[in-house]
């Protein structure tokens, strides 16, 4: 499979009398482009503002962030979300660079939502303070989830996927800057030497633990709840096959943004015919039961020992109960003979002492943390707030809270706030951005 990323760095994004990509500028006609997003009739109201990096700007609550992009050839870039089922990996996309469309309630959060910086200590947590952020600021009329804790937030969600397509339109035609190769070749159509190198697999969880549907991530528009592991191509996940869902704590979340631009996948390919041979990805899901569980290890670890991986790549999109599925993978793979690195966060307490993993073994001796989502970050307050501050403690954020009988609210009068890592966007980038390291004292 041949997949090429054709991409056109922006430098800047603004408003204009035309939606238009040149010259670098990104350029926004705001009223058309409101009236596109309400198209659908459940956004009662809708507003879009632009956060660069080094704003004094403070984003909550986040619900989702896609990348801008269109395929020359007019496929849908989500399928089954924006357009016709077809498959994915193949062909090109055109990219645009360095920004972000942002999913943000107007006035509710939800359990999943989150909080960005765009300035200051905050901006240190995530990935995204990096980038242009066009926030796409929503209240909509689904009122039968407005007061629950946890919210499939449909509309806002959709509405970003279809304005990262609107946007990437602008670029459909043009020549992109530079462009990304990637050949994934067959397994068993591989040269000598590639074969002989270490063959290492990718072993994805995305989030599916739900029974209900339409808080899961999203396959081919599949709800990955119903869904038992599978061999995939990673270009597949480049190319916009998977949507991130609604539900987990923000800190441990995939954006569709992180599977668009997947770090561990880009540099596995890297390293591919170099020091390793990168089989593939063995993309399985989070579930409810242990038995669930017990027979998502095995289909994993029969299709890796079928595929003759030395070694593997684990990582889970949260924490709490997915440690149980995460860490009953990596047993199971070194039941078989395959040696795991698992990359994942930790809840160690907010005092840093707890168990990092709800479930442990001696197996699990190669693990990568990414941070503790309990660690309390404390915030100054921002000239300028793109949502609703009071969501964070008012209405269940992962990392916010209405009182506390030693730290109070978490949002103070003064605007500054106190809250736990959890409700950080993105914030743990277990996807394999994350700039934090570890100390010794």
């Amino acid at each position: 499979m041949k997949f090429e990323i054709g991409n056109f760095n922006v430098k800047d994004v603004v408003f204009g009398d035309k939606t238009k990509f040149e010259n670098n500028i990104l350029t926004i006609n705001k009223q058309e482009a409101i009236e596109f997003i309400k198209r659908d009739e459940h956004i009662t109201e809708c507003d879009i503002e632009i956060a660069k990096p080094g704003d004094e700007v403070r984003i909550v609550p986040i619900k989702e962030a896609v990348e801008p992009r269109i395929r020359p050839d007019k496929r849908a870039v989500f399928p089954s979300i924006t357009g016709e089922l077809v498959p994915t990996g193949e062909g090109r996309v055109h990219a645009l660079k360095g920004v972000s469309v942002l999913g943000v309630g107007m006035h509710w959060g939800s359990f999943g939502d989150g909080l960005l910086d765009m300035s200051g200590e905050g901006a240190n947590y995530s990935y995204f303070s990096q980038l242009i952020n066009v926030c796409l600021v929503i209240d909509t009329d689904e009122e039968f989830e407005r007061h629950e804790q946890q919210k499939k937030n449909h509309a806002i969600r959709w509405a970003c996927h279809l304005f990262a397509e609107y946007l990437g339109e602008t670029v459909i035609d043009q020549q992109p800057e530079e462009i990304e190769k990637y050949e994934f070749t067959p397994v068993t159509r591989r040269s000598d030497e590639v074969n002989k190198l270490p063959s290492v697999v990718l072993v994805m969880q995305p989030q599916s633990q739900m029974e209900e549907l339409g808080y899961n991530d999203l396959i081919y528009g599949w709800d990955m709840n119903k869904y038992l592991p599978t061999f995939m191509s990673p270009t597949e996940v480049l190319d916009g096959c998977i949507i991130g869902g609604s539900f987990m704590p923000c800190s441990s979340k995939w954006a569709t943004y992180d599977f668009q631009n997947f770090p561990i996948i880009k540099e596995l390919f890297k390293e591919h015919g170099k020091s390793i041979n990168f089989l593939g990805v063995i993309m399985s899901n989070l579930n409810v039961s242990l038995e669930q569980k017990e027979r998502a290890a095995i289909f994993v670890s029969n299709m890796a020992k079928s595929l003759g991986a030395d070694g593997a790549i684990v990582t889970e999109e949260g924490y709490g109960n997915p440690d149980a599925d995460y860490v009953r993978c990596i047993c199971a793979l070194e039941d078989v003979g395959v040696k795991v690195v698992g990359i994942s966060n930790e809840c160690t307490g907010r005092d840093g002492k707890s168990q990092p993993l709800v479930v442990m073994n001696e197996k699990t001796d190669a693990l990568v943390s990414t941070g503790n989502v309990s660690q309390l970050i404390r915030l100054k307050p921002m000239k300028k707030v793109i949502g609703e501050l009071e969501a964070l403690a008012r209405d269940g954020l992962s990392g916010g809270w209405a009182g506390d009988e030693i730290l109070g609210p978490s949002v103070k009068e003064d605007g500054s706030v106190i809250m736990e890592n959890n409700a950080m966007f993105c914030g743990d980038q277990i996807a394999g951005w994350s700039r934090k390291t570890m100390k010794e004292y």
